[in-house]
């Protein structure tokens, strides 16, 4: 049905009000505005807002779609530009060249989004919809979405609210896989950790990355060709209702669980399979585009539905749109203007596309794949047009209800919050004495945030679409080979331990790069892109600002200090997110939590590597110098409860170095097997790899404990002075480092690349066939852990937390 009956034009009423009664009229009209911001619109437009202008400007100004508290960080600290950067943040998704095959530049598209207020309220709806938006906003760019990705932060399980988080659990994964898996997406990874601080505030982030030729990349922007020719905007998918009405104030505001209720009304509902059909309906339109010569632009209806997403389109371009709201195709008869404009209803998108294209574009659309008879009310329909000047014009019935510069909107305010770091932890990370290192390496392994994930991604289709490589629990990243008959593959890794953040916002941020960086090489692939979601707190609180900034700088620097491989240039940070104010209403704000992705190239796939042991008889390296502090570790949170002491800061260079070695060593194919060092160190990333090997064909490893720290008394095979504390520091740093297992006939060649590159590094034991993990010169004593005493912990350590 349309939406035809024109309402009076109602005005919000702030010119000649005093603060109290704006502030009242603010509340009653369901507007997050402050009163300053308020009279920065009348302000601006010289008169009071129409009702349907005070709420976009409040969607259109909120935390999630201006960045008013972020932009300015983002700006002064990333790096977001490089030789191989086709676009940058700022449009749906970044685009980075990936390979020239045929002649053709094929290139990555990469989103990075969060759903976290909605999943909290809503878990299964609001985890599906963030999968659902993050793909529209790779396929909007013109690309095929070959994979998605979920970091995940939830709720302590054995805490006071563990039966609620368990609940979120299942939600949440139950969304992400009934969405992902029906609309025909590989899941390549993602990470899972567990705190009392996400009890009330859990974190959905998702990555979606697709594959585009570099010449058939789509703008979120009105092309400039519109300046000489008739555009039409052309909205296509579901019919609008108000779901997700003010879902992106929500998501820009404290959490208050008694208004959950009422929240859950701003939780859209997805439909992946009209999504399935949407997709293969829109490569016939993009098609067209291409066969006709006509430039077209392209955008996801997400945060602030109709009016955030034409408003974008046409600021972009400094352009205007005027658009009819009886036009758009509603579910229900009246709909407020206001509702319209800004519900975010799932599974729509914009086209702008010549006039002379618009009744082939329906056609296609309503006709060809029947989208009105698929789902009731679905379809395409001309809503609106291109106009010159750059102004965003809404019509109802009508009446104009909205008349404003379309900068002035999408622009929005910008802040630059107070900053204040909080008291600095010191001290020394001590563990108790008499500690059993066989029993610490068992209670890590089942602790929460270490043991198996296997529980989430057996959830997921891993390998639809037939190019996943290495799939998610056989290595540290996921691979895939997107373009067929072509040797080159493509590696992505998630990583953002809130631990660290919590001790030192500034190694959170740096260490999140670093270790999505050893993911990916521990694979074989070298870096070539990052994206970061960035999760905190109320931002008007200081130390919270101050957290972000320090984040921020964090990941900034190690994206310079580390580099691309082959230039040194800093790796491009391409997309990203801010979500703030995840704080409940008590006040209890998150840890600090950015989560970066990375994106490596494999120049040969066939070259790629696992982490599980291959065979007997093979030495095993470590690489990258152990570290007397636990800060922050799973060592100390297991076995003293308390981690909250320095973390082992990262040395950029040395994970530089790291990087070129073992991507070097990987693409001469003198490794057997690489896995990176991170949650619970040497012992359980051994552990890993045991685990990892051939269930018909177990390899083990029997490793030396001295050897872990490479003095020269322990490469002479003379037992250096020990301790139980000193062994348990080696086994459980956290310091960044790899293993690798190399057969005898290549470690002479593996030598002379480490002796080249200057890394630190040590021979640390050898692979056993069919033994489990034996370690030896250990004070109390050598041990083995069989295959079976190690799997029982580690499978089932987090299942309880996630059933």
């Amino acid at each position: 049905m349309s939406a035809v009956r024109a309402p009076s034009v109602s005005v919000l009423g702030v010119l000649g009000v005093n603060d109290d009664e704006l502030l009242r009229r603010l509340a009653n009209a369901g507007l997050n505005f402050t009163v300053d911001e308020a009279r920065h619109v009348a302000e601006l437009l010289g008169r009071d807002p129409t009702v349907v202008e005070a709420n976009i400007f409040n969607t259109m100004w909120s935390e999630h779609c201006s960045y008013k508290s972020s932009r300015e960080v983002l700006g002064k600290y990333l790096p977001t530009e490089g030789t191989g950067v086709v676009l940058g943040p700022g449009e749906d998704a970044g685009i980075v060249r990936l390979a020239t095959v045929g002649g053709r530049s094929y290139c990555i598209a990469i989103a990075h989004e969060s759903h976290n207020h909605p999943s909290q309220v809503v878990p299964n709806e609001g985890a599906a919809t963030g999968i659902g938006g993050i793909v529209r906003d790779v396929y909007c760019m013109g690309a095929d979405v070959v994979g998605v990705l979920d970091p995940l932060r939830f709720g302590d399980p054995m805490g006071e609210n563990g039966e609620r988080t368990r609940e979120i659990v299942h939600g949440v994964v139950e969304g992400i896989w009934q969405y992902a898996n029906a609309l025909g997406v590989p899941n390549l990874g993602g990470d899972v950790y567990f705190d009392s601080s996400f009890d009330e505030n859990c974190l959905v982030n998702v990555v979606a990355l697709g594959l585009v030729v570099e010449d058939e990349i789509v703008r979120s922007r009105i092309p400039v060709e519109a300046r000489d020719s008739d555009y039409d905007l052309i909205l296509v998918g579901k019919p609008t209702d108000p779901s997700g009405f003010g879902g992106a104030t929500f998501a820009s505001r404290v959490l208050d669980e008694e208004r959950a209720l009422d929240d859950k009304y701003a939780v859209q509902v997805p439909d992946p399979f009209l999504k399935r059909m949407l997709v293969v309906a829109t490569r016939e339109v993009l098609k067209l585009a291409r066969d006709s010569g006509a430039a077209i632009g392209f955008k996801d209806l997400g945060a602030g539905g109709i009016a955030c997403a034409t408003s974008e389109l046409g600021d972009a371009a400094s352009l205007g749109v005027r658009i009819d709201l009886s036009r758009v195709i509603v579910a229900e008869s009246g709909l407020a203007a206001e509702v319209i404009a800004c519900s975010e209803t799932q599974e729509r998108y914009c086209l702008v596309v010549p006039r002379e294209l618009s009744s082939e574009v329906l056609r296609i659309y309503n006709e060809v794949f029947e989208l009105p008879e698929i789902c009731h009310g679905s379809g395409a329909s001309v809503i609106g047009e291109v106009i010159q000047e750059a102004r965003f014009v809404l019509e109802y019935g009508g009446a104009t209800v909205c008349d404003a510069s379309t900068e002035q909107i999408t622009t929005g305010v910008c802040y630059m919050r107070e900053s204040r770091p909080r008291e600095a932890v010191s001290g020394e990370s001590v563990l108790p004495e008499g500690l059993d290192p066989r029993a610490v390496l068992l209670d890590v392994l089942g602790s929460v945030n270490v043991a198996s994930r296997e529980h989430v991604y057996r959830h997921y289709e891993c390998e639809v679409q037939g190019c996943t490589v290495v799939r998610p629990g056989e290595a540290d990243a996921g691979v895939i080979a997107p373009i067929p008959g072509a040797a080159v593959g493509v590696a992505v890794a998630c990583d953002g331990n809130p631990f660290y953040g919590a001790v030192d916002s500034y190694q959170g941020g740096a260490i999140a790069v670093a270790e999505s960086v050893r993911n990916i090489a521990a694979v074989g692939a070298h870096p070539i892109a990052l994206t970061d979601c960035l999760n905190f707190g109320n931002p008007e609180v200081p130390e919270v600002f101050h957290d972000f900034v320090e984040a921020v700088r964090g990941i900034g620097d190690a994206a310079r200090g580390i580099g691309l491989k082959d230039s040194g240039a800093p790796i491009p940070v391409v997309s990203g997110n801010v979500s703030f104010y995840n704080q409940s209403s008590g006040g209890s704000a998150i840890l600090p939590s950015p989560i970066v992705c990375c994106v490596g190239r494999l120049v040969d796939v066939s070259c790629h590597l696992t982490m599980g042991f291959k065979s007997g008889g093979h030495s095993i390296y470590l690489l990258g110098k152990r570290s007397t502090r636990l800060g922050a570790s799973a060592v100390l949170r297991t076995v003293v409860g308390d981690a909250m002491t320095p973390v082992q800061e990262v040395d950029f260079e040395d994970e530089r170095r790291m990087m070129v070695a073992v991507t070097d060593i990987a693409e001469s194919g003198l490794a057997a097997s690489c896995h990176d060092i991170s949650d619970g160190g040497v012992a359980v990333a051994l552990a890993e790899m045991v685990l990892a090997s051939p269930e018909d064909a177990r390899v083990g490893a029997l490793v030396s404990v001295p050897r872990l720290d490479g003095t020269a008394a322990a490469l002479a095979g003379v037992t250096v002075p020990s301790g139980c504390d000193r062994d348990l520091k080696l086994m459980f740093s956290e310091a960044g480092g790899y293993l690798l297992e190399v057969g005898p006939r290549d470690e002479e060649r593996l030598l002379e690349i480490l002796e080249g590159s200057g890394v630190w590094y040590s021979r640390i034991g050898t692979t056993v066939a069919g033994v489990g993990l034996s370690f030896t010169e250990v004070a109390g004593g050598d041990f083995t852990l069989s295959v079976e005493e190690l799997a029982r912990p580690w499978t089932d350590g987090a299942t309880e937390a996630m059933r």
